[in-house]
């Protein structure tokens, strides 16, 4: 196990599943300009150490992120260029979050909101508390979402529904947020971290390889036609069946061993 502590974020990466979380639980983990460098620096790391082999987003004190710190932002007093250098350094590290080729789960307990939201649509699976909500909520403060949420949302939820959560700005609670897909599953908070912590270990598992090339596939797949989602389907399946993972996989099966990967199994309450 490997572990850096540092005032706003926590990194530990322990076998082989990295977790960051955000740690100004008296500001309820908002975005600011120190946590997020760190988490750029989480990220630069992540995407070079082959051997993490997934990722958990979290925060610290019983909420996720309540978005960007709205007194720095005040105090910054950016004009248009600052604005636009602020949103480049910020898409840098957040381009890095949305095409990792290792799955990303985000366990979100209370606030997500502004940027928070953002941030847990970044990831693959998102996981959440009864008491944890969402709020899309930079209309308030006469801003435009941002984190990648314009890209984000509409995929999650369709358009329509996008528009009406980014402008209405209003509050939508984990019941709501599972109905509409925002949500994949509903945990008590003493149960939300380990049900995480299971899933991303069991991809430690998995072939790296066809994880990698189903993300980004998958990221492709509502932008792409019929022809050009299958070229992608056969290049894909082509690399993937040349690797070791596979051929051991088949291996496996045939001389009945267990598989290296199974996806965990709810407990049954």
């Amino acid at each position: 196990m490997t572990m850096t502590h540092t005032s706003l974020l926590q990194f530990e990466v322990t076998e082989q599943v990295a977790t960051l979380t955000f740690n100004s639980p008296t500001k309820r983990n908002a975005l600011e300009p120190a946590m997020r460098e760190e988490l750029a620096a989480a990220l630069q790391h992540i995407q070079q150490d082959r051997s993490i082999r997934a990722v958990i987003l979290t925060g610290a004190g019983g909420h996720f992120c309540s978005g960007g710190d709205l007194k720095n932002i005040a105090a910054a007093n950016l004009d248009n260029g600052g604005w636009l250098q602020r949103m480049q350094t910020l898409h840098a590290w957040l381009q890095v979050l949305l095409t990792l080729d290792r799955p990303v789960i985000a366990a979100v307990d209370g606030a997500a909101a502004g940027a928070g939201f953002s941030l847990a649509l970044s990831a693959d699976f998102v996981l959440a508390t009864p008491r944890a909500w969402f709020n899309m909520s930079f209309l308030k403060v006469g801003l435009v979402p941002d984190v990648g949420a314009l890209y984000t949302l509409p995929r999650v939820v369709g358009v329509q529904r996008a528009k009406e959560i980014m402008l209405s700005a209003r509050d939508i609670d984990a019941q709501e947020a599972l109905r509409l897909g925002i949500v994949m599953e509903l945990h008590e908070p003493d149960q939300l971290l380990p049900r995480a912590q299971a899933m991303a270990r069991s991809f430690v598992g998995a072939s790296p390889a066809a994880v990698a090339l189903i993300k980004r596939s998958l990221n492709s797949a509502l932008g792409g036609g019929l022809q050009d989602m299958l070229s992608a389907e056969a290049q894909a399946q082509s690399l993937a069946a040349g690797t070791a993972e596979h051929r051991e996989a088949v291996n496996r099966f045939l001389t009945k061993q267990p598989p290296l990967f199974a996806w965990p199994a709810l407990e049954k309450s």
